[in-house]
């Protein structure tokens, strides 16, 4: 106990002395370092976390090693149990035991000022829902603390980011995803799983359903959460309304079609994310690392990565022109302004390195480069990795794209999976105060607003678990890889949801990061950790409807007494 807890006050000083340098690049290694423990001896880990503490001999030593060998084992460090909260996002214990007070605080308090409370109606109503309010911020809960780890978990991972920055960036951003692009129409039947006529004039039971569902849900992402297991979300929510309408509809109540397309992708998923992430990362092998001056060609590549991006973003995501040519070209206009204001952000950023004549290491880049120029390289060749200065360029490039990338996945997963939670919920309110069974549900700003509140508790409390699993024990990332996971399953994710396919971000981005695994070798990727979650992805919708088939039964008895 002595010596771990001087190695962590050794860390923490040497913590604060990189804080206070004029040191520009990401801290590579450092921040996911401390929120796992260190399984090494006393006297190994002082070496070993000087090392990483460092950021030159982190960048030239740890990462050159990996990136030159090419099948290198997960550290063992990824098999011990995680921290808590406090020493995960390394703030102090009163720190995180006040932020947990704060938002219990605030989760009783908010939903008795919200317009959507029912103003004007009976007590009994009202009480319901607030308790409906608060069952839809539990599933809003637990989706930011397991699915959140689909925008930022590779940037920890890789050192682009860390915990609690990551948490913060995270926070803003999803939540201005989920009040402003957070759909404001929705079904009663949530992903069209339900048959709505079946239910006509069963408002009660449809509401118990709705309200079990949310109830369900968040009891599987909790459970999963807990053990570290990245689980769609939609697949959660559909299990459940598929289990609800299975036990009191009849198989009549259940649009088999769209569970088909459901079941589909949890094999298409992770397939075309892990295919996307090989080929991006062996590229960024190909045409980046045996370059003559990896440095500069990273620099040169990255304008390009962020034109394609931003491009692609802008056309399926933001609301352009109805016609096709005018908004392909606002979208092309997009995309160059993000490429533009990124290479003089690189350039500001980079500039002492990029300008720097390479000594040393350029004499190992040539030969290397000589070499390696005799032989046909292909895209599959085994390229060793820059060194030095030219290492702190290229992950230096790739840090800020993969920061980049991780604000866009995190605004649109707002946006968009906000709906898993506040979907039911705006229907259960509604048949509750009195709204029709089918149809449109308009969803209220308020109700929104308390998703998004929902996702970043979440994620504050209990994100850095999924986190962890996605940035850590699948494959030891580096910036490159996180930047090829991450572009990777954002470009499959964006087309596949602008052509209608049906494809789950959570599998594909778990499918990517393997995909990068797997470039380097199979034994690069813990077998033992994708078995978990396949595991966990294989029980997702039979968990979450055997869930919503208990909480139904207890909730019509205790609404039969209620209402």
């Amino acid at each position: 106990m002595a010596s771990s807890y001087g190695l962590r006050n050794t860390a923490a000083a040497a913590t604060l002395l990189l804080r206070n340098s004029h040191f520009h690049l990401p801290r590579f290694r450092l921040n996911t370092h401390l929120f796992i423990p260190n399984p090494h001896p006393p006297s190994s880990s002082l070496s070993i976390s000087f090392s990483r503490l460092s950021p030159s001999a982190a960048l030239s030593s740890s990462y050159a090693e990996e990136e030159s060998g090419g099948g290198d084992h997960v550290k063992s460090e990824d098999e011990l149990p995680l921290p808590g909260v406090a020493e995960a996002m390394n703030i102090s214990p009163a720190t995180a035991a006040a932020m947990g007070v704060c938002i219990a605080v605030a989760v009783l308090a908010l939903p008795l000022a919200m317009p959507s409370l029912g103003r004007g109606l009976p007590v009994k109503t009202r009480a319901v829902s607030y308790a409906t309010l608060l069952f839809g911020f539990y599933m809003a809960w637990n989706i930011g603390a397991n699915d959140v780890a689909n925008a930022m978990g590779t940037s920890v991972g890789s050192g682009a980011l860390s915990l609690r920055r990551a948490v913060i960036i995270a926070a803003v951003l999803e939540f201005s995803g989920a009040l402003l692009m957070g759909t404001h129409v929705t079904t009663t039947m949530q992903k069209g799983i339900l048959v709505a006529s079946v239910f006509q004039g069963k408002e009660t039971l449809l509401f118990a359903g709705l309200i079990s569902s949310l109830a369900a849900a968040g009891t599987w992402l909790q459970v999963a959460s807990y053990y570290g297991w990245p689980v769609s979300t939609t697949h959660c929510i559909v299990g459940s309304m598929v289990g609800f309408g299975l036990a009191y509809g009849g198989a009549g109540a259940v649009f088999w079609s769209s569970l088909a397309r459901v079941t589909l992708s949890w094999v298409v998923s992770p397939l075309v994310g892990a295919f996307a992430s090989f080929l991006v990362y062996k590229c960024i092998r190909r045409f980046v690392y045996s370059a003559r001056n990896p440095g500069q060609a990273a620099a040169a590549a990255a304008p390009l990565a962020v034109f394609l991006g931003v491009t692609g973003i802008s056309f399926a995501a933001f609301p352009l022109s109805q016609t096709l040519s005018v908004a392909i070209a606002q979208a092309l206009a997009c995309g160059a302004c993000g490429a533009v204001l990124f290479d003089r952000i690189i350039r500001t950023q980079l500039g002492h390195l990029l300008d720097k004549p390479p000594k040393d290491d350029a004499q190992v880049t040539e030969s290397r480069t000589e070499n390696e120029s005799s032989k046909n390289i292909g895209l599959l060749s085994d390229i060793a990795g820059p060194k030095g200065t030219q290492l702190k360029i290229v992950y230096g490039v790739f840090g800020y794209m993969q920061v980049l990338s991780a604000c866009f996945m995190s605004f649109a997963h707002g946006g968009n999976d906000v709906s898993n939670a506040i979907g039911p919920l705006a229907a259960a309110l509604s048949i509750l105060q009195g709204g029709a069974c089918g149809g449109e549900i308009v969803i209220p700003n308020d109700v929104l607003a308390w998703g998004g509140f929902g996702i970043v508790a979440g994620l504050m409390v209990w994100g850095y678990r999924v986190i962890a699993t996605i940035g850590k024990k699948i494959t030891e990332l580096t910036p490159t890889r996180g930047f090829a996971a991450e572009f990777a399953a954002a470009s499959v994710v964006l087309g596949a949801s602008k052509l209608g396919l049906p494809i789950s971000a959570t599998h594909t981005l778990v499918g990517a990061v393997m995909g990068v695994g797997f470039a380097r070798g199979l034994n690069s990727v813990r077998a033992e950790t994708v078995r978990e979650i396949v595991t966990s992805w294989a029980v997702t919708i039979p968990a979450g409807a055997t869930f919503a088939v208990v909480y139904t039964w207890i909730f019509t008895k205790f609404l039969s007494y209620l209402l």
